[in-house]
């Protein structure tokens, strides 16, 4: 027998569903404290560069639960490393492939550029990630 969610009931999951993302980022691009403002929850993982974002890092943030997973870059030109960044930008590319391909949705993981100390930015791309799991919905692997 199949059942099915009145309106009220889909409403209510959605107000329930508290995201969880987790954050890479380069100690240069976003030095920051991330706080929980309640909308998700946030688990932020500090690396000295970008270019240290594995695929298998990405991927077992997704197995361990996370609805969303962001890297935080240097801008292109700006990584010490002279090309960390776009290092970890190929490996993201080769994993949001990855997660189409197995159907879990390559739009879950995204990689931004941002300079040290613009806490408007990663506030700004927080917002945008979140209204994008609005409509992805939570990880149906956790």
């Amino acid at each position: 027998m199949v059942t099915t969610r009145t309106a009220e009931e889909v409403s209510l999951a959605k107000r329930a569903f508290r995201p969880k993302i987790t954050v890479f980022h380069c100690f240069n691009a976003a030095d920051l404290a991330f706080e929980n403002n309640g909308d998700c929850e946030l688990k932020a993982v500090k690396m000295p560069c970008s270019s240290m974002t594995r695929e298998v890092f990405l991927l077992r943030a997704f197995e361990a639960g996370a609805d969303a997973v962001l890297v935080l870059a240097c801008p292109e030109g700006a990584c010490r490393h002279v090309s960390g960044n776009l290092r970890a930008a190929r490996r993201v590319a080769r994993v949001k492939k990855m997660l189409d391909e197995i159907g879990l949705g390559g739009g879950r993981l995204n990689i931004f550029n941002v300079t040290q100390g613009d806490d408007t930015a990663v506030e700004h791309i927080l917002k945008e990630t979140l209204a994008g799991l609005e409509a992805l919905g939570t990880n149906p692997v956790s």
